[in-house]
């Protein structure tokens, strides 16, 4: 299988941490997302990232950016659609999906999420810690991409019931104090993760 590409999905509206984009918030003398962007980048063959708006706030990233092809804050899905468009623009098979506001996530998420996957035709793997499921974490099959939109289109917004429609797996990630994928969503998380940093 080739490597996978990624995408960061930041196309959330922020609104517990007051609006705009909280991955632009400081963690440790960095940008949150400039965190995630290290995190990820090693693990994958190509990036992008996932916002909507004006992709102009995002020029010194250094990343593509992807808007949602679908209308109206359609969630995590949408993002995940937008990223299997662009992966299959580049040829890739699979994609990675990692979020801009979750600094910790493991370094070795993707091979883990590949080991998963292993005997899939369509391979499809969630994250899960101690804390449950991570769906904006998951490894996803291109070749699914049109059944994605297809169920967007028709209003499903729930990732899990979109993954267990077709069989979707885990793969298990160790670890609780923090959670691997404890994200930031208030000013309150930001000091917490401040201090685990």
């Amino acid at each position: 299988m080739k490597a996978p590409v990624g995408i960061i999905l930041a196309g959330g509206q922020s609104t517990r941490m007051g609006g705009g984009d909280k991955c632009f918030k400081t963690l440790g003398g960095q940008s949150i997302l400039s965190h995630v962007m290290d995190r990820i980048s090693p693990q994958v063959a190509d990036l992008a990232l996932n916002a909507n708006g004006d992709a102009a706030r995002f020029a010194d990233v250094g990343l593509p950016v992807v808007p949602d092809s679908i209308d109206g804050f359609a969630g995590p899905l949408a993002g995940v659609l937008a990223g299997l468009d662009w992966a299959a623009e580049r040829g890739a098979d699979t994609l990675v999906t990692a979020a801009a506001d979750t600094p910790f996530f493991p370094p070795d998420l993707v091979p883990n999420l590949l080991l998963a996957s292993e005997d899939m035709a369509a391979p499809l793997v969630l994250a899960t810690s101690d804390n449950g499921r991570h769906p904006t974490f998951g490894l996803w099959p291109v070749a699914l991409r049109d059944d994605l939109r297809a169920a967007l289109t028709d209003g499903l917004r729930k990732v899990v019931l979109w993954t267990d429609s077709h069989h979707g797996r885990t793969a298990h990630f160790a670890g609780s104090d923090p959670d691997p994928f404890f994200n930031i969503n208030t000013p309150e998380d930001l000091l917490q993760a401040e201090q685990w940093l």
